[in-house]
């Protein structure tokens, strides 16, 4: 079965990642668990600061690498929690800092490396896919449902 992204949008410059970010967070604000897949530099931290900057997010925005967790707070007190599990060598190092509870909170999440624990991912949450193409990201956007359809 061949899935097709619910969204693909496209960006060439840096300049352009707030537009981006903000047509993306409208897209799927209803969701709370986002997941970021993307080789290596293709740009996953970078599209989180700027969502978290759409969403007003004043706080310094940097990956978790080695703290595997980061809170952030908007403006208006909203949650953002920022997952970095690209170090992480199985699932029990998420249950140990009590991933499932931040992700049944109600406050965003936002996962980088998420293939590291996808069987702990809820059935509902948005896939945000990272590709380098020349110059160019291209971000495809898919939305899954509590059903476990797509």
């Amino acid at each position: 079965m061949v899935v097709l992204p619910e969204e693909r949008l496209k960006y060439s410059e840096l300049s352009e990642i707030r537009e981006v970010a903000g047509k993306i967070f409208q897209l799927c604000k209803d969701i709370r668990v986002w997941a970021f897949e993307g080789e290596m530099g293709a740009g996953k931290t970078t599209l989180i600061k700027s969502l978290c900057n759409v969403a007003g997010v004043e706080d310094n925005v940097t990956s978790p690498t080695f703290s595997l967790v980061n809170e952030y707070r908007s403006s208006d007190d909203k949650i953002f929690y920022h997952f970095d599990f690209y170090r992480i060598k199985d699932e029990s190092e998420a249950m140990d800092i009590g991933v499932e509870e931040y992700f049944y909170s109600g406050d965003y999440c936002f996962v980088e490396w998420p293939s590291k624990i996808e069987s702990l991912l809820p059935s509902e949450h948005v896939l945000i896919k990272i590709s380098v193409e020349d110059n160019s990201r291209l971000i495809d956007i898919f939305k899954y449902r509590i059903s476990g359809s797509l």
